[in-house]
């Protein structure tokens, strides 16, 4: 009765591998707290392009 039991296990575990491997899931790509912070807030340069160029004096 073990050797029938151990060979099963070892397919059954075989079989949730290959389920597994073939079904990935569908979870998003993690995104660190920093990168999620960097892209909430627009460009320094984008928000203000009059700021850089100097300005005339007349």
């Amino acid at each position: 009765m073990n050797r029938k039991k151990k060979i099963n296990q070892i397919l059954k575990k075989k079989l949730k591998k290959a389920n597994a491997k073939a079904n990935p899931g569908n979870k998003t790509k993690y995104i660190s707290k920093a990168e999620r912070e960097a892209e909430a807030q627009p460009p320094a340069d984008a928000q203000t392009p009059s700021a850089t160029a100097p300005r005339e004096q007349a």
